[in-house]
Parts: structure tokens; sequence; C-alpha cells
């Protein structure tokens, strides 16, 4: 009876096939939540150094230490959103149950485009060519919106266990890491720092602008100033384009209902003081962590939004930005073997705890 004996380099390479085709099935076996798993690495990485201080510094214990950051996480965090989310749905129903708000301004813009254009008709030529694209887009957010819930779940689970364990987790990541010490310690540091900027920069920017907004509603007279400020500081996440979405519209409803001040007074606020606050900030924010580029925000989005749904917003810009990190690493290794360096740096591990 003869038997056949594999080599060391085929077991190499049947073990190598075995592990890419578990990966494979992983990978489409957690597609449906892939947005906890992006969203415990984004709160991991802004709540690393709260973790490092409460177990190093004061000498918490870890399980106690994660709690905590769990709930303040919670509070400050998961909380608000949900406000939020409750309260635009809560709109939503009102309008649809009392359509006589949309029904008037769609008269009052119908009878100005009439008088003024000469059609008419105008309003509802552009309802009927939007109504389905606007129906679809509603319900994949809410289904999004749904599906949030589960991601929260599995995003809290994973991170009390990783918050617990956050030495033997960053020890692991250094050791299957493919880029040798240096660049990942620099990666790591880069992810960092453009988490930071897209999801802290971004959130303040987007409080700023729709604060600024509900302001210049109330001082106009507009109706519902805190509804379309929120709504304005979701679009924010949108440099530049968002926050016209909510201004414009309500300056030529204005301008239709014969409100030529308060139209033209929201128009200078919105491009004089909201637009630039984007400005500002996003240039300040750049000098201390880190800048992305509005191109990037704006393709991160239409890529985020059909797979992550309502947080394809924040996960959209992240990864594709993680993903240029990731490229710039790698050229920068190349370069580094091409000149044949060799790169001795003081291992960062902590010590085994």
């Amino acid at each position: 009876m003869s038997y056949t004996v594999f080599n060391q380099k085929e077991r190499n390479t049947v073990i190598l096939v075995l592990l890419i085709v578990l990966g494979a099935i992983i990978l489409y076996a957690v597609r449906d939540i892939f947005g906890a798993l992006l969203g415990t690495m984004v709160m991991y990485t802004i709540f690393r150094p709260l973790n490092r201080w409460l177990v190093e510094r004061l000498k918490w214990r870890r399980p106690l230490a994660a709690l905590i950051i769990i709930v303040i996480s919670f509070l400050i965090i998961v909380l608000p959103f949900m406000g939020i989310g409750a309260m635009l749905t809560n709109k939503i129903v009102s309008l649809v149950k009392n359509p006589e708000w949309i029904e008037n301004i769609a008269n009052t813009i119908n009878e100005f485009a009439g008088d003024k254009l000469g059609k008419p008709d105008l309003l509802q030529e552009q309802l009927e060519r939007s109504a389905s694209y606007l129906g679809s887009l509603v319900t994949s957010l809410l289904t999004g919106a749904a599906g949030l819930f589960l991601d929260i779940a599995v995003m809290y689970f994973l991170l009390y266990f990783i918050f617990v364990n956050f030495r033997s987790f960053e020890r692991g990541l250094l050791r299957y890491s493919p880029f040798n010490v240096e660049n990942a310690v620099r990666f790591g540091h880069e992810l960092r720092n453009i988490t930071y900027s897209n999801v802290l920069g971004q959130t303040l920017i987007a409080l700023v602008q729709g604060s600024c907004l509900t302001l210049g509603f109330w001082i106009f007279g507009f109706d519902d100033a805190l509804f379309w400020g929120v709504i304005c500081a979701i679009l924010s996440f949108v440099p530049l384009l968002g926050p016209p979405l909510i201004f414009v519209p309500a300056a030529i409803i204005a301008f239709t209902q014969g409100n030529n001040v308060s139209a033209i007074g929201l128009l200078v606020y919105g491009f004089v003081i909201v637009i630039n606050i984007d400005n500002l900030l996003r240039l300040l924010i750049a000098k201390k962590v880190g800048d992305i580029h509005p191109i990037i925000t704006v393709v991160g989005v239409i890529i985020g939004l059909p797979l992550f749904g309502v947080m394809g917003l924040v996960y959209g810009p992240l990864l594709l930005s993680y993903f240029l990190i990731t490229v710039r690493i790698y050229e920068a290794s190349k370069k580094e073997i091409a000149l044949g360096k060799e790169i001795v740096v003081k291992d960062p591990r902590p010590p085994r705890s």
C-alpha cells in the first residue's frame, strides 16, 4: 500500500488555499453585520485613549472600564441619534397623515411658476419624475434604520471584549499586519487621525451648521426651525452641498409666498455664514488631526449609503479613506524595498499582560 506524501511547501500551499476558502465563507457570512464591524473599529479608535487612561492610570479593572466606556458612548452618541431618528419618523408620519402643508406649498409654487414662467404644472411634473426615486430612497433609509439596532448590539458586544483584552488585541493586529512594525505604527496613526477628522470633526461641523441654520430659520420667521436644523445637520456630512438643499428651497418657497425680505435674508445668511462655517472648521480640523478632501467625502457618501443606509454618511468616507491610507503605506513599503532600506525600530507593542 502506497501513500502520497506532501512535502512542506505543498502542505503550506494547501493550508493557504484552505484559509482563503474559509475566509471567503466567513466574509460572506458576516456581510450583513459589516457595518457593525466597521463601527466597532471606529468606536475603539475614538475611545482607546480613555480606556488606556482608566486601566493604566487609574488602575480600574478592565471589565469595569469597558462598561463605563460603553455607557458613556451610548449616552453621547447612540442615544442622541435615536432621538433624532424618532423625531424624524414622527415628522414624516405627521406629514403623511396631514398632507395639506405639502399640497399648499405645491399649489403656491405652481401658481408662481404659472404667473412668472408660464408653466403652471412645473412642480407637478418634477414631483411625478422624482416620486419613485424618493420612495425607494426613503424605503432604503428606513430599512437601514431597522437594521441599525442589530448593528449596535453586535458592535457593543465586540467592543466589550476588545476593551477588556485591548493589549492582546493590539499585539495581534501588529503580529498579523502585512506591514513591518514602522509602517504598521504609521498606518495606525493615520487611521486614528482620519477617524478623528471624519467622525469627530465632521460631527462638530454638522452640529454647528445645523444650529446656525436653526437660528437663521427662527430669525427670518420660518416654521419648524429645529426640524430643518436637524435635517441640515444630517446633510452637512456632504460638504458644501448639504445645507443649500435646505435653505435654498425654503427661500424659494418664501419668494413664491411673497416673503421677499425673509427669502433674501435666509439666502444671504446661508451662503455667507452657514456655508463658510464648513470651510473655517474644516481648515482648523485639518491642522489639528487630519484632512479629508471633499471629493473623498462625497464619493464615500455615494458608496456608503447603498451599503450601510443612514450610517453610510459616516462609514462610506471612512472606508474610502482607509483604502487610500493602505495604498499610501503600500507605496512607501515598495520604495523602501526598492532602495534596499533596512528599518530597525523599537517594537512598540505593549508588554504581555
